[in-house]
């Protein structure tokens, strides 16, 4: 049989030049490509980049909303991290968001004369005890049974957000509330403080980096993930606990995913609703592999990704373009930039005359 008329094979480690080079094409033929797009339904491409990062940037107020939203997108992004460290593919960090969310709300329905500052760090823990628990899940059983932890994780996301659905049809269902069921708004004394007018949750985010990026660099415990992720049978033979590993590693992956629940419900919006999460949870993952597991390279792409959504409302209210339009210059942008990282690591190969090599 002859050898097929196209293979793809994975190539010699590139050098550092040689990726950052082919990333930088990657955004500037991201740029075109979406330039082209930006003709064809009308627009000076120019003037709509301009305007995705002035709308982005122009004002305190913009800056604000920007960073609201790199707030539980960083947060997500570190927790996903760590189990993809591990390579245990956690996708279900929504869930994790999710519960995170609901198990802070308890405090602040029903405990909300607390100290304030009581009442915040008892969030800060509940929202991370939900996560990991959340997280842990999937864990045990891949650990028991075997089971696919993508499939197992990706479902626990609607059962969470299923569970938000009925607390508010029913334990928690605001009683003021006319016509639709709604949870109600927090107290204000359950509300993070706010920071430069930002909700705190920023804060929290900045030393989530620093602490994930010491804990995965230069702990004994971030060594035995990323040894656990080579090779299970090489961190056997080497006397390390893999299943404490892997239950551990989850558990803190979904803890770090339910604080960035605690701080979008607290901070944010103030109330718990079924859009806590918003699709960050798969977003993170996207963020997270563009950053190659790197906390502080996540940082940046996260601002970067906030940057574009926040920009493309602007675009969108600015020059009355269907949200739509939007979301396709995102993916636009996001195709070329995620199908860089293939011709980093592979490379396609043609069948030559006579069946050969090319």
């Amino acid at each position: 049989m002859k050898e097929p008329w196209i293979r793809v094979v994975k190539k010699a480690e590139l050098g550092k030049r040689e990726t950052l080079i082919l990333r930088l094409e990657a955004i500037v033929l991201a740029l075109v490509a979406g330039g082209f797009f930006i003709l064809l339904i009308g627009q000076n491409p120019f003037v709509i980049y301009q305007t995705i990062v002035t709308g982005a940037l122009r004002s305190e107020m913009a800056i604000q909303a920007t960073v609201k939203i790199m707030i539980p997108l960083l947060i997500a992004s570190l927790g996903v991290t760590l189990a993809f460290k591990m390579k245990f593919w956690n996708i279900g960090a929504e869930g994790q968001i999710i519960m995170g969310g609901i198990f802070a709300s308890y405090f602040a329905l029903f405990h909300a004369n607390w100290n304030h500052w009581l009442l915040v760090i008892v969030m800060f823990l509940a929202g991370a005890i939900g996560g990991g628990l959340w997280g842990l899940i999937p864990a045990w059983f891949k650990t028991r049974y075997d089971t696919n932890e993508t499939l197992f994780t990706l479902m626990l996301n609607y059962i969470a957000l299923n569970v938000i659905v009925f607390l508010r049809e029913g334990a928690w269902r605001d009683p003021g509330s006319q016509g639709y069921a709604k949870i109600a708004r927090f107290n204000k004394n359950a509300a993070l403080d706010k920071v430069f007018g930002i909700q705190f949750g920023w804060v929290i985010a900045l030393i989530l980096v620093v602490v994930i990026a010491v804990y995965l660099n230069r702990s004994k415990q971030g060594y035995e993930i990323s040894v656990v992720g080579e090779s299970q049978e090489t961190a056997r033979y080497a006397g390390m606990n893999v299943k404490k590993v892997v239950l551990r590693t989850m558990f803190l992956s979904g803890a770090v995913c339910g604080i960035g629940g605690m701080v979008q419900a607290t901070g944010s919006d103030v109330t718990l609703t079924t859009a806590v999460a918003g699709g960050v949870g798969f977003t993170a993952i996207i963020v997270a592999w563009l950053a190659q597991l790197n906390p502080p390279v996540i940082l940046l792409v996260t601002f970067l990704f906030s940057v574009l959504e926040k920009g493309s409302s602007v675009v969108q209210s600015s020059f009355g373009l269907s949200s739509d339009c939007a979301d396709v210059l995102q993916g636009i942008i996001l195709f070329f930039i995620l199908g860089c990282e293939l011709f980093i690591r592979y490379q396609f190969v043609f069948r030559g005359k006579g069946g050969t090599r090319a």
